[in-house]
């Protein structure tokens, strides 16, 4: 598969969903440097997977996407791999 090449307004975009929740986690410049952030992210939900269920929350699922800059919320802000647990999500 050829790489697909991005629109200057595009990003490559982590996103978390957490059931019906889905927001931007982080952006990248690159597919590859997204991927990573996703599997890093993966890695540290799955570490704290016992931790996250006694907390009766959602599981975050993540996902790799491009996203136009100007769809992403005024005043965004990268969210940690386990922002959520502090209320981060929204």
């Amino acid at each position: 598969m050829a790489p697909r090449s991005l629109r200057e307004d595009e990003v490559w975009a982590v996103f978390a969903s957490f059931g019906r929740k889905h927001r931007v986690a982080a952006i990248h410049p690159t597919r590859a440097a997204a991927e990573a952030d996703q599997a890093w992210r993966a890695s540290q939900v799955q570490a704290y997977t016992g931790f996250i269920r006694s907390l009766e929350q959602p599981v975050p699922v993540y996902s790799v996407t491009t996203v136009k800059r100007a769809e992403l919320p005024k005043g965004w802000t990268p969210l940690p791999a386990l922002g959520f647990l502090r209320g981060r999500m929204a």
